[in-house]
């Protein structure tokens, strides 16, 4: 069994401890992870320091280079990314491929970004004693990026901190998800073939302990977190003399209008829901459905969702694996438990067994129920029926998370109300709120954080804006 090791400075370090990693469908041994130490974090961030000298220095062009080089790379290991993922985070294997291949475009997209980051020539003339003065505004990097990643993607979601903060010159210390850490590991051994300096990026799995220093340490300009707002909003007021990116879940609801295509819409909602047992920030946990499409809608998304087969993720006709653990699992069981003892209906679903959950669907939930308002991050979708649309949109809008919302509707009118009045950060129209495409950009409001993701949206906070004023006189 492989034992996997910290990237420090370029090196691979053991630790005084290392950490068994299991699969949640059956516990059996992914791999051996050591574990940093407090000392070694601080090691990593003073050869992230270092490293910024350097890489500060690069050109867009040796960036580009660096950064498709990864994007190849795993490419080239994309059975044993995908194999990583489903082992560790229990995601079947066809969906972990398909996190494989979008990883490598996420950084194909960086090296196309790191050639195009500029600026603009600003006239300072504006005034009799300003005359012939201009100023140039460049973005420059801003040094050691702390990333801190969450279990549900982790290639991507590691993808999309790093490949911006290298697309910019920027160097990264990555604590990645204690359950899922082999897959950003397997990303380093790429990451140090690519020709990027020593240091760039540095890899400490680790316990909140020796993680601290990545929240705290002066040496770091930026954190960039995602995962649960408690850690998060937390986090933020440990790091508060930083720059912080916050993505922190949602409580994504669909509005289905009678106008739509009906079949396209069912389609994608079914994908939406219960992907990855709902393990998905944005994966969809709310639909309202007009009165007139409600009893055809329902009928065959059940019938879809009972034909959904549950199963060990490394099976190729696998389409809901276990939750990341049976307390996952647990909490799922209580909250269904609650909103069934509150009147609820359960259409279909609702059983646990171990770490698995059943894709369930409910109706006749009361909003003031956790599993209507909050983020159950699991397989579950509440169905409410509606008469008109405005009335819809506000319930989208009853939940402290804004992250993405979708609306199927071939009215313009309607479509641009719903971008109008939708508290979310992004508002999908003919399609699920769990789209998302890598050069977006991705984040929220309200419970759901701050900041914004998407390759370019990133750079843009891990840079400064500089000004250089010119007197031409």
């Amino acid at each position: 069994m492989k034992e996997y090791r910290l990237l420090i400075a370029g090196e691979w370090q053991e630790s005084g401890q290392v950490r068994d990693i299991r699969s949640p469908f059956d516990q059996s041994l992914a791999g051996k992870v050591h574990w940093a130490e407090r000392k070694q974090v601080e090691e990593a961030l003073a050869a992230a320091e270092r490293a910024f000298t350097e890489t500060r220095k690069l050109s867009g062009y040796e960036r580009s280079q660096a950064l498709d080089k990864i994007s190849q790379g795993i490419k080239s290991r994309r059975e044993e990314l995908a194999r990583s993922i489903a082992l560790q985070a229990g995601k079947p294997i066809k969906d972990a491929r398909a996190e494989v291949d979008r990883s490598s475009s996420t950084f194909e997209i960086a090296a196309d970004e790191a050639k195009r980051i500029g600026g603009e020539l600003l006239p300072l003339d504006l005034s009799a004693q300003t005359k012939q003065r201009w100023g140039l505004v460049r973005r420059f990097p801003i040094g050691t990026i702390s990333a801190i990643t969450p279990f549900n993607f982790p290639l991507n979601l590691v993808a999309h901190k790093v490949a911006p903060a290298l697309a910019s010159g920027n160097t990264v210390v990555l604590r990645p998800s204690s359950q899922v850490p082999i897959t950003s590991i397997i990303l380093g051994e790429i990451v140090t073939e690519s020709g990027y300096p020593a240091g760039g990026l540095n890899i400490v799995p680790s316990g909140y302990q020796a993680a601290e220093a990545l929240l705290t340490d002066d040496r770091v300009k930026m954190v960039t977190f995602t995962g649960s707002p408690a850690i998060g909003w937390e986090l933020k007021k440990k790091a508060f003399q930083k720059k912080v990116t916050l993505e922190l879940g949602g409580n994504a609801a669909v509005v289905v209008e009678p106008d739509c295509d009906l079949d396209y819409a069912l389609a994608r909602t079914v994908v939406g829901s219960f992907s990855y047992a709902g393990q998905v920030c944005i994966s969809i946990q709310r639909i309202f459905l007009h009165q007139k499409i409600y009893d055809r809608f329902m009928s065959a998304f059940e019938a879809k969702t009972k034909s959904l087969r549950m199963g060990d993720p490394l099976a190729e006709d696998t389409d809901v694996g276990p939750m990341i653990d049976e307390e996952a699992a647990k909490k799922t069981e209580e909250w269904v438990d609650e909103a069934k003892d509150k009147g609820a209906r359960i259409v279909c679903g609702g059983k646990r067994q171990g770490p698995f959950y059943e894709p369930t669907i409910l109706e006749n939930v009361i909003p003031e129920l956790r599993i209507s308002w909050l983020e159950a991050f699991s397989p579950i979708v509440v169905v409410s029926k509606y008469q008109d649309f405005a009335e819809a949109l506000e319930s989208v809008n009853y939940s402290i998370y804004g992250l993405q919302a979708g609306v199927f509707t071939n009215d313009l009118k309607k479509a641009f109300l719903a971008y109008d009045v939708l508290d979310v950060g992004g508002v999908i129209v003919n399609d699920i709120p769990t789209f998302r495409i890598d050069h977006m950009p991705y984040g929220g409001i309200k419970q759901s954080g701050i900041g914004r993701e998407g390759v370019k949206y990133a750079i843009e906070e891990m840079t400064e804006l500089k000004l250089l004023a010119l007197n031409l006189k």
